[in-house]
């Protein structure tokens, strides 16, 4: 199975499933692959959902949005620069909110007054708030930053992204292209839950489903992320007949 696409894979799904439009409506099988690739996105990090993003801070604000669509950041790297990023970057390092409040707060006075100070500079440390997962930028939820910029850096922001979903109206992505097999097994064991059984066969797809993830995941997490020159080769144990 070298791809498949959102049409093919209904069909599969009605008849390894042995149903038709009937029971297994559109609508519902719309609901079950959704499911079914939700589950891989959360079960394989892979390449294809890594993204990177530029932004500026704002001086004397110590939050910036989330990039469209973020699911989780990887890492973010501050530029001495207002300007450009041909400089050395500095990554940040993650920290609990309560960590940055603390650091950029406002000093306390005598009798509980505060003085209204701030600590200002280049940011060594972030930490995330909010959800901020939707289809764009919002305040609803994003990055802290201490110290407070106390200039127009430049910033880069990893993170990994939402992947465009398998529908009717996208009718292949990354997953049903490569990882097609198991977005089937995937689908086939939402569908079997759905059915309400036979138990023999949901068991059947579910470990299906999980060998193919073993082997996905070995070249996502694997060989995607390494290679000969400075890890050498992977080498993998054959066992030999006996003799």
């Amino acid at each position: 199975m070298s791809g498949i696409s959102y049409t093919t894979l209904v069909t599969q799904i009605r008849n390894y499933t042995e149903v038709d439009d009937t029971v297994l409506t559109t609508d519902i099988l719309e609901n079950i692959i959704l499911n079914a690739q939700q589950r891989i996105f959360l079960d394989i990090p892979m390449d294809s959902d890594r993204f990177a993003s530029q932004g500026t801070f704002v001086a004397d604000d110590n939050t910036i949005n989330v990039p469209a669509g973020a699911f989780f950041v990887r890492g973010i790297e501050v530029f001495e620069s207002t300007a450009n990023t041909n400089g050395v970057g500095q990554w940040l390092e993650k920290k609990d909110q309560t960590y940055i409040s603390e650091y950029v707060g406002k000093l306390t006075g005598p009798e509980g007054s505060q003085t209204g100070q701030d600590v200002t500079g280049l940011p060594k440390y972030y930490a995330m708030f909010g959800g901020a997962t939707g289809l764009s930028s919002t305040t609803s939820g994003g990055i802290y930053v201490a110290p407070t910029p106390d200039a127009n850096y430049l910033f880069n922001i990893y993170y990994n992204k939402m992947p465009n979903t398998l529908e009717s109206g996208n009718q292949t992505n990354y997953v049903s292209l490569n990882f097609p097999q198991g977005l089937l097994y995937a689908c086939l064991v939402e569908a079997y839950g759905f059915l309400k059984g036979p138990m023999d066969m949901l068991t059947l797809y579910e470990n299906k489903y999980k060998q193919e993830v073993q082997k996905f995941a070995g070249v996502q997490l694997g060989r995607r992320r390494r290679d000969d020159y400075t890890d050498g080769t992977v080498r993998i144990q054959v066992k030999s007949p006996s003799p």
